[in-house]
C-alpha cells in the first residue's frame, strides 16, 4: 500500500488529535480545575481530556483520559462533536468531543488538576476555559439530540478566540 496521497502539504491542516470529555450526572457536569503551573489556564475549569497516544482511537483515548484524570469510568460515552482548532501555525489541533455518564470509581486529584462536580446552575459563576460557555451547551444538546456538531476555533488578530459552529 502506498501512502503517496497522505503526504503533508503546505496550506493544509496538520493536526494533533486530542479528546475533550464531559461526564454528567443529574444536574451536574464533571470539570477539572487546572493545576497551578498550567500557565494561563491555571485555576480554570475544563473538561477531562488530552492527547491521543499512538495506536489509540478517539474513543479509547477518551476512556483512558477519564480513568487517568478522574479515577472514574464512564458509560454511554458518545462522540458529540469534532472541532478543528487553527492555532495560527503548524500543527493545529483536532478535538474529539465526547459526553457520557459517570459509572463508577472515586474522584482523585492528579497532576492535571482537581476534578469536581459543578451544578449546571453555577456554571456562569465559575472560572471556565474561554470556549466552554459556548462549547459545553452545544455538547450537551448534541448528546441529548443525537446529532453531532462540527466547528472551527481560531484566534483573531486581537488574540480572542473565534468560534464558528457549522449548522448542519
Amino acid at each position: 500500500m502506498s501512502l503517496d496521497g497522505q503526504r503533508i502539504q503546505r496550506g493544509r491542516y496538520t493536526i494533533i488529535p486530542r479528546t475533550l470529555i464531559f461526564l454528567t450526572r443529574p444536574g451536574e457536569v464533571l470539570l477539572i480545575k487546572n493545576a497551578p503551573g498550567r500557565g494561563a489556564w491555571a485555576g480554570l475549569l475544563n473538561g477531562v481530556g488530552g492527547h491521543l497516544e499512538r495506536g489509540e482511537s478517539p474513543y479509547s483515548g477518551a476512556m483512558r483520559e477519564i480513568r487517568e484524570e478522574t479515577g472514574l469510568t464512564a458509560r454511554e460515552l458518545r462522540l458529540v462533536g469534532v472541532v478543528v482548532i487553527d492555532t495560527g501555525s503548524i500543527p493545529g489541533i483536532g478535538l474529539y468531543v465526547f459526553v457520557g455518564k459517570a459509572a463508577q470509581g472515586d474522584l482523585h486529584p492528579t497532576q492535571e488538576g482537581l476534578p469536581q462536580w459543578v451544578p449546571y446552575h453555577r456554571l456562569a459563576k465559575e472560572p471556565l476555559m474561554e470556549d466552554l460557555p459556548e462549547l459545553l451547551p452545544r455538547a450537551l444538546t448534541a448528546y441529548e439530540g443525537g446529532v453531532p456538531f462540527t466547528a472551527l476555533f481560531r484566534y483573531g488578530a486581537d488574540g480572542h478566540l473565534k468560534i464558528a459552529f457549522d449548522d448542519v
